[in-house]
């Protein structure tokens, strides 16, 4: 199987239509929504949706993209585009890292330098990894999808193709958070004879789409205020889930017709998941933002993003085999504080092949951005155990 260099290039038709849209948008009535209660606020969307249509330079952003190797193949009829960095050092690991949703490929981009090339970022040469960074499909520039039913299991057996059929890896690493942990965990448990080891930076059951999670009881008593987290999230901040999963395609519509509805859709997201206190730049700012608007906006891929969720309900996960643990690979863990669901730590020890476990001080769900160096010495650190 083959696979070509992809060079992103959005055509200059594409950017004037979206500075017209964002010239003549209609934002709705707002009343008292200064502290984001009712959703995003009006005033600081006004404000982004201004700098995007006048001062984002897309080009200046997709120049940098293009620095980095990019590639597309085509897996089971499905278009999958992926970066891919060699790594400078005696013997590299190959690592494929996984986004989520409302994410990007390139919310990992500031890992890849220190990753791939250790000695520049205060590492050694024998830290290197091969790191392969793919798009979910549906997702960015792995488009367009036109297969149905494609869920977090099913890119995992993509994953595989792409790892040992194409780039001829025959044993790898694989981390993620969002859907790129489930992801991850279904190769730890599917194809662990596979994987040199996973890294996780969230913790959630495989089959979180029809099962339950652990109860406040199997918390220890220091771990409590995490499950009261989690009942926070699921009470006030799962509803795009319901949607999601549900009639996606309605939703798409919309979306995908109103840069600024999309905008508003995902910036409540990033600052509400995020470990921004409230501050949404305090964690990425207005181009970190914009980048990920612009990169579903241009790919038309927010209407297949949001399929996945349906999917994902519509075909539930089914374990591979009934042994212990589920996840066999041998696992590593950061658990960041402020992430949206956190699990306790005696659920991961029975549920994972589990080696590795750091509780971060800072950080939310976006860590490759929110606190990428942070993340990179932990990833390090669980893989030196698979170079000795």
């Amino acid at each position: 199987m083959k696979y070509e260099t992809f060079n992103i290039h959005v055509p200059e038709s594409d950017l004037i239509d979206l500075r017209h849209r964002l010239k003549r948008t209609r934002l709705a009535p707002e009343i008292a929504n200064e502290s984001w209660e009712y959703g995003t606020n009006g005033t600081y969307l006004r404000n982004l949706l201004e700098y995007w249509e006048s001062g984002y330079d897309w080009r200046k952003h997709e120049t940098y993209m293009n620095s980095f190797d990019n590639f597309k193949t085509i897996i089971q009829e499905i278009p999958i585009h992926f970066m891919y960095q060699r790594g400078k050092g005696p013997n590299p690991i190959p690592l494929i890292l996984s986004h989520g949703w409302p994410w990007t490929f390139w919310d990992w981009h500031k890992t890849i330098g220190p990753l791939t090339d250790p000695t520049s970022y205060g590492g050694e040469a024998k830290d290197a990894f091969d790191v392969v960074i793919p798009s979910l499909p549906g997702y960015g520039f792995s488009n367009p999808l036109k297969t149905s039913g494609i869920n977090f299991w099913q890119t995992a057996d993509l994953w595989v193709t792409l790892m040992r059929d194409i780039l001829g890896y025959d044993k790898f690493a694989a981390g993620g958070g969002d859907w790129g942990a489930l992801i991850t965990s279904q190769l730890g448990h599917k194809y662990a004879e596979h994987l040199i080891g996973t890294y996780l930076h969230l913790t959630i059951p495989l089959d979180i789409f029809s099962g339950d999670l652990p109860s406040e009881d199997e918390y220890a008593p220091e771990e409590v205020w995490k499950f009261k987290r989690n009942e926070n999230f699921f009470l006030k901040e799962s509803g795009y889930s319901g949607i999601q999963a549900t009639k996606p395609q309605t939703l798409a519509f919309a979306l995908n017709d109103s840069p600024a509805g999309l905008c508003s859709w995902i910036l409540e997201k990033r600052r509400s998941w995020s470990d921004s206190k409230g501050n949404v730049e305090t964690r990425f700012s207005k181009d970190d933002l914009l980048t990920t608007m612009s990169i579903y906006w241009f790919t038309q891929s927010f209407g297949t993003s949001a399929r996945y969720y349906y999917e994902c309900l519509h075909n539930p996960w089914k374990p591979s085999h009934s042994r212990t643990p589920v996840v066999e690979s041998p696992t590593g863990v950061a658990v960041f504080k402020e992430e949206v669901v956190l699990m306790p730590r005696k659920w991961a020890d029975n549920y994972y092949n589990l080696r590795h476990w750091t509780e971060m001080n800072s950080g939310g769900h976006f860590a490759p951005m929110e606190e990428p160096k942070a993340l990179v010495r932990d990833i390090r650190k669980f893989f030196e155990i698979f170079r000795k």
